[in-house]
């Protein structure tokens, strides 16, 4: 019953991705648009296929790009929110600042991270850890204030000290906001170090893009937009995986909402 349900429930995406596909085969293949501009999804396929060892490399070391700067992101962001959390005047004085930061554009940022460290890795991972970092700290800290204050109080009460408080009411109440916001960053990972590649370095799924981009290949720049979103897409999957596992209650709380 419950995987029919799942099967229904996902019905009208697959009907308006069809629809789309539909729509982009017609205009391609009916000649509405020129095929420079808008190759057939069979053209995009055939680049799939015939560039997938290319593919497969460069997303390779996007995606190393993308972990690297992905896992400092998170560990500052808890870090720092954990902080702000604690320390009521560091929050008041950091967490302006935050908010500013997320009005720099990110293609601003890529340029002087690459004049100031190079073509390598170094600014690539940076500039994910600088993209990813906002929306996990973000969410801890609405995590951590919407902890039960009366649990709080209780506990308080009955002898806790401020860390057990912390490890056993505050982090589980805020741990579903830090996988809502590590949703959002795994795929402003990959995106982040693609706009990094686009303005410099030798290898990565931005580099490619620039190179068939410029020798007008649009096929194969579309093959590389879908294998970007096929990316995102199975890193969003994982981070559900994980809160399934790490918060195992939430299941049993459904079920019981449902009865």
């Amino acid at each position: 019953m419950k995987k029919s349900q799942s099967i229904t429930s996902k019905l009208p995406a697959l009907a308006a991705l069809a629809v789309v596909a539909a729509i982009w085969c017609g205009a391609s293949e009916g000649g509405f648009v020129p095929a420079f501009m808008l190759p057939s999804p069979l053209d995009v396929v055939q680049a799939l296929i015939s560039d997938a060892p290319v593919l497969a490399a460069n997303a390779a070391v996007t995606l190393q790009e993308a972990f690297w700067g992905l896992g400092i992101g998170i560990a500052v962001a808890v870090a720092l929110a954990t902080l702000m959390h604690r320390v009521r005047w560091l929050y008041r004085a950091l967490y302006p600042i935050l908010v500013i930061t997320q009005t720099i554009p990110t293609i601003a940022l890529a340029p002087l991270l690459v004049l100031w460290m190079g073509f390598g890795m170094a600014p690539k991972i940076t500039l994910v850890a600088l993209t990813t970092f906002f929306p996990i700290a973000v969410s801890l800290l609405e995590g951590y204030a919407s902890t039960d204050r009366a649990a709080a109080d209780l506990l308080r009460a009955m002898g806790a000290s401020r860390r057990q408080i912390f490890l056993h009411l505050e982090f589980p109440a805020a741990l579903s906001f830090f996988f809502s916001g590590l949703r959002v960053s795994v795929s402003y990972a990959v995106v982040g170090a693609v706009i990094s590649e686009w303005l410099g370095g030798f290898e990565g799924l931005g580099v490619y893009m620039t190179r068939v981009n410029k020798a007008y290949a649009f096929d194969k720049m579309f093959a590389v937009i879908i294998v970007i979103v096929v990316i995102s897409l199975l890193l969003m999957l994982l981070v559900t995986a994980l809160r399934r596992l790490v918060m195992p209650w939430e299941a049993y709380e459904k079920i019981e909402r449902n009865d």
